[in-house]
């Protein structure tokens, strides 16, 4: 198992709440998680370093706003446990495999992630990212998309 720093679990725990913050204010869940992903914010918190890596959740929140000019509300609701499993499992998945936020949307979405929850939010975190993996890599067997990894 990856041996994560304090600094490093702080953020994956970060995120998770970030996530749940993101549910108590409304936001359609499957839209916030895809723009906070794909956004500057995210990336942030993929670097080294960052500044934003030493915020809180509110002002990561704020910041994601900001950059998305308004984040969508209503929609899907995923409940809080869900979300915080989406948020702390996407950052540590960053960890483990070096992949940046947006290259690891692409291979688990938010349907995808929230449709395994269930069976998976029980899995030791690296055995769940193997297995989000694996599904993915069958998805591109099937279809027989080209730019799969």
């Amino acid at each position: 198992m990856l041996n994560l720093t304090l600094e490093k679990r702080q953020l994956c725990d970060i995120q998770g709440r970030l996530f749940e913050l993101a549910l108590k204010n409304k936001y359609d869940c499957p839209a916030f998680i895809k723009t906070f992903m794909n956004s500057q914010a995210a990336a942030a918190l993929d670097d080294v370093y960052d500044r934003l890596q030493w915020a809180g959740e509110e002002y990561i929140l704020e910041e994601l706003e900001d950059e998305a000019k308004g984040l969508e509300k209503a929609g899907i609701i995923y409940n809080k446990e869900v979300m915080y499993w989406i948020g702390y499992i996407y950052r540590y998945w960053h960890y483990y495999t070096n992949e940046n936020s947006r290259e690891i949307y692409k291979i688990a979405d938010a349907k995808t992630m929230s449709e395994c929850w269930l069976g998976f939010h029980t899995l030791d975190v690296e055995m769940a990212i193997d297995d989000l993996k694996d599904i993915y890599k069958q998805k591109c067997n099937i279809s027989g998309e080209l730019d799969c990894k």
